[in-house]
């Protein structure tokens, strides 16, 4: 047989089992009936989120947790998956989500007594509604704690928000705006608004809801403060029948025992052993380990105090011949093993997504370092070619310029030549004319020797000093005429410098100068499909003639004066993206002779 004091032994190591088998606190116990499962079912929801990385899912899903917690009552818990919750919609950055969770954290907060964290989460649901009653009734909340000393304005604030959700017909909102004025009402030690505001509470919760049972409670502890004993334990009773209507085991073993606490306060010791027996009877009825063990202790601690040992230890041995049948049989103990678990494998899972971001982190973080290396390396090849490119055009535009320039002493020499004859001849008064155009011609050239192209009209303005030059030496061996498009614009229109000249000093020196009778040199320029065709037609002895009479000298200066065209021409295209192209071919009519330069360039106006 047991003595007394082994009994208390073994139900010391009873205590220690059941505590250490939970692996959670006391108050777990008290979760409804289902409450694990639900949690279970949101966790597996969680998982897959988690697995497929779908973030909007998983701060829904600890959304669902935290609000199980917290009609549990479980402030606590709530209060971390509301963070979760809160931090994944601030990163995804949905407002109204984050509106609803930082609202639902404030209250939970609150109800913990983070008045501080409540009051900031209060202002984050008010800056991040979308719409003008949200931003209202957070302000309010957040008034209302701020103004904790000033019942008035605490019940101004509270007023205004159970009127916004009356006319909004959200229930479980004027349920919670009542409760934390009755709170506000009990630390103002105004017990008898607390108590208005709780019954009003009550009007617009469920039958049998947690909100209704945790309502009733506050409701018999004021009155209980106020020595109302009688309304205390009617309120109990209450409670008591409407959870054995409701066939809510936890709720009438937990109400039976605070009921039989009043009686013993009471001295009616024999209605609170009858109740805390009835506690013990149903908690083994319902295997619920934890409630019968508390009913137990009850009962124990009572014949201790009256000196009762031998009922006592006749209690711990009922307990003991039924504990391995109940601990079996106890689904809650093995609900807070599996929700233990369940909260285990979210922390792991929680843990995975945080290596997992850490790894896309370093990812990303070397992607873009790649990314902006190859970026950097292409803008520095980028950079050299472009330097390549601006050398090169540099270069081309000093060749040009440096060949364009060549032309100029060509053009003196042969000129002096003519004034040298006019001198041999003694014609000092043609000589004096031809100098004087000459120079006009040579001030114009050289101000335009800078230029890659001039206007047509300027163009043609040299040409006609030019001719005229050379009409005056050679007078008696050729004539000139210009025929010119009317639809040209020679104002507007520009034509490469340089080009033309060259062509018509050929044309007089090596084909018309030979001839016998007077020649005839024509300039022609005309408009072909939006390019401007210039044809310089002369009747000289004709290209192979010309040759035949050439001396070494005159040869190689013929063609380094068209190399050094073609060469421009060829420079013009590059630098320019134009097809300037130049032809020479000698005329082929029967009885006819000469040659023909065809010089053909895109149209290209003054910006």
């Amino acid at each position: 047989m047991y003595n007394h004091r082994s009994l208390i032994y073994l139900f010391s190591l009873f205590t220690m089992l059941i505590t250490c088998q939970q692996g959670v606190a006391q108050d777990s116990v008290d979760y409804e009936m289902g409450t694990n499962k639900k949690v279970n079912s949101i966790s597996t929801k969680l998982e897959q989120s988690y697995r497929s990385n779908d973030e909007p899912n998983i701060a829904k899903n600890y959304e669902e947790l935290a609000e199980t917690f917290s009609k549990q009552l479980d402030y606590l818990k709530a209060e971390d998956y509301y963070k979760k919750s809160l931090a994944i919609y601030t990163k995804l950055k949905r407002k109204e989500d984050k509106a609803r969770v930082s609202r639902n954290l404030a209250k939970v907060q609150e109800e913990q007594g983070k008045t501080n964290d409540a009051i900031k989460n209060y202002e984050l649901a008010k800056e991040e509604s979308i719409d003008k009653t949200g931003n209202t009734i957070n302000s309010n909340d957040a008034n209302r704690l701020l103004n904790s000393t000033n019942q008035a304005v605490q019940t101004s604030y509270s007023n205004s928000n159970i009127q916004i959700f009356k006319n909004k017909g959200d229930k479980q909102e004027v349920v919670d705006a009542y409760i934390q004025q009755a709170k506000s009402n009990i630390q103002q030690k105004d017990n008898t608004s607390a108590l208005g505001n709780y019954n009003d509470a009550l009007n617009y919760t469920d039958k049998n809801s947690v909100e209704q049972i945790k309502i009733k409670d506050e409701l018999a502890n004021l009155y209980l403060e106020n020595n109302n004993t009688d309304k205390a334990k009617e309120i109990k009773n209450e409670l008591i029948a409407d959870a054995q209507q409701a066939k809510d085991a936890n709720t009438e073993i937990t109400q039976k025992q605070s009921l039989a606490t009043i009686y013993f306060s009471e001295k009616n010791n024999t209605q609170a052993i009858l109740l805390l027996q009835e506690s013990y009877d149903k908690a083994i009825e319902s295997f619920n380990t934890m409630e019968a063990k508390k009913s137990l202790e009850a009962l124990i601690k009572y014949y201790q105090e009256v000196g009762d040992y031998k009922k006592s230890i006749e209690l711990y041995g009922q307990f003991f011949k039924i504990l391995e049948h109940l601990v079996k049989s106890d689904s809650s103990l093995v609900d807070i093993k599996l929700l233990a678990a369940t909260e285990e494998k979210i922390s792991q899972l929680e843990k995975e997504k945080g290596l997992q971001d850490q790894l896309i982190e370093k990812k990303n973080t070397f992607n873009y370092m790649l990314i902006g290396g190859i970026f950097l390396a292409f803008t520095f090849l980028a950079f050299l070619i472009k330097a390549f490119y601006s050398v090169k055009t540099k270069n081309k535009e000093i060749a040009l310029q440096s060949l364009r320039r060549e032309m100029n002493p060509h053009f003196i020499f042969n000129s002096l030549n003519s004034v040298n004859q006019f001198i041999a001849e003694n014609n000092e008064l043609e000589a004096n004319k031809y100098l004087s155009s000459y120079s006009n011609l040579m001030r114009q050239t050289m101000e335009n020797s800078n230029k890659d192209f001039i206007s047509l009209s300027n163009e043609i303005e040299l040409i006609k000093k030019y001719l005229d030059l050379e009409h005056l030496r050679f007078k008696e061996k050729f004539d000139y005429q210009l025929i010119i498009d009317e639809k040209i614009d020679t104002e507007t229109t520009l034509v490469p410098n340089m080009i033309i000249q060259p062509q018509l000093e050929n044309a007089i020196w090596h084909g018309l100068r030979y001839k016998e009778e007077k020649g005839i040199l024509e300039i022609k320029f005309s408009l072909e499909d939006k390019n401007i065709c210039i044809e310089i037609s002369d009747d000289g002895i004709g290209l192979k003639k010309s040759k035949e009479l050439k001396t070494l000298n005159q040869k190689s200066h013929e063609s380094r004066g068209l190399n050094n065209t073609l060469e421009r021409i060829k420079l013009l295209n590059q630098l320019y993206h134009k097809n300037i192209q130049l032809k020479i071919s000698e005329k082929t009519e029967k009885g006819s002779s000469g040659t023909i330069v065809k010089i053909l360039f895109p149209l290209i106006y003054k910006t």
